[in-house]
């Protein structure tokens, strides 16, 4: 296929060769791959989606929540290698705003817990702690076998779900104590907001191909992708609809700073969710470097040094720049995460799908051949 092999430059004493295939082999099982999904959808976005909801009022925005998705070399497939290159710089982008986002989101979570632990004795600005997090992330960028971070999801898995449970638990419980809040149908001001936010809240939309490749069988992925985004689109829907309905006007950007702040067992949430957060994103910076990697560097590192090295100085860059754009984003964070779904996810999400499927129904071709499917 155009576009989908290339040839190895000459190195010194080897011959010219052709470009072998660089995916590590499959070693995740069906419930392997569904906890990394879980993990890749769920993480700071469904706290954003209450305070999304007040952007876009409770009819608007529950209406507005379908979404699509798409890939790479399909692209490249239909239209040739403009298309592909397209593509995957907006799920670079993409994923680049939401580890950006995850930083910001764990630094300002981390710093209202030390506040509260403290009694406001002890505050840590917000740079610092993206430094920290910087530190923290850089050995993890050295990872290429995506299953490696099995274990890190699913210890975030775990954390979430507790954050997400007892969200529920308080949200219900100002409910039935308060009623339903100051809350509207649609608001004409702030909208676009909504749409922006929503579409990041499906942060893991371009981690659904490595995780495919990461299984041991990848033709069990579409049933494992399937539930996932059932479990996935009722979290969201019923997170945001509760928690705008329970706080209305003086939702939070971060939901979990409408929980009362002294009390020790939300401090706990508060932390617990931040370690979470901070856990899920090596696995979310992951697709960036490798697609940026693969398009960088033709030559394997297994045979030249220095292209090792080059290609472990590139992992640390994009970590330090991940970090500088959650420096510059900090001081609003909402706008941040709309800017981002917004600027990188649409175009994913409503743009290239839909062109895709157009293509293929009116010149009754298909990018699949001898069932193989196209990998990014």
């Amino acid at each position: 296929m155009a576009g989908m092999t290339r040839d190895y430059t000459n190195t010194p004493g080897r011959r010219k060769r052709k470009h072998k295939d660089r995916h590590v082999k499959g070693t995740n099982g069906s419930m392997g791959a569904a906890l990394l999904l879980l993990k890749s959808f769920v993480g700071t976005g469904v706290l954003f989606l209450p305070k999304a909801y007040l952007n876009g009022g409770m009819l608007f925005s529950n209406l507005c929540f379908v979404v699509d998705g798409s890939f790479g070399d399909i692209g490249g497939v239909l239209y040739g290698n403009w298309m592909r290159t397209t593509i995957l710089l907006s799920i670079v982008i993409s994923q680049l705003g939401f580890v950006a986002a995850y930083i910001v989101f764990t630094s300002e979570n981390l710093q209202a817990f030390i506040l509260a632990v403290s009694h406001c004795k002890t505050s840590i600005e917000v740079q610092w702690l993206i430094l920290m997090q910087m530190v923290v992330f850089l050995p993890f960028s050295l990872l290429r076998d995506i299953s490696k971070l099995g274990f890190t999801a699913l210890i975030a898995d775990a954390f979430i779900l507790i954050g997400l449970l007892y969200l529920y638990y308080y949200d219900i419980l100002t409910l039935v104590r308060h009623g339903v809040a100051d809350i509207v149908n649609f608001n004409p001001r702030d909208w676009v907001l909504f749409i922006g936010t929503a579409i990041f809240t499906f942060e893991g939309i371009g981690l659904i191909i490595p995780i495919q490749e990461s299984m041991k069988n990848p033709k069990k992925f579409p049933p494992v992708l399937g539930g996932v985004m059932i479990i996935i689109t009722v979290v969201f829907i019923s997170m945001g609809a509760l928690s705008y309905a329970a706080y209305g006007s003086v939702t939070e950007t971060v939901v979990i700073l409408n929980l009362p702040q002294d009390d020790k067992l939300v401090n706990g949430v508060q932390f617990i969710y931040s370690l979470a957060i901070l856990l899920s994103t090596p696995l979310q910076i992951f697709p960036a470097i490798r697609i940026t990697e693969n398009e960088l560097f033709t030559r394997s590192r297994k045979y030249n040094p220095y292209i090792r090295w080059q290609k472990i100085i590139f992992h640390f860059f994009v970590v330090m720049l991940c970090a500088g754009i959650a420096w510059l984003g900090a001081n609003g964070l909402d706008k941040f995460v709309a800017l981002v779904g917004s600027f990188a996810c649409v175009p994913l999400v409503y743009m290239f799908q839909p062109n895709h499927e157009f293509f293929v129904f009116t010149n009754g071709y298909s990018p699949f051949r001898n069932g193989d499917a196209i990998h990014e």
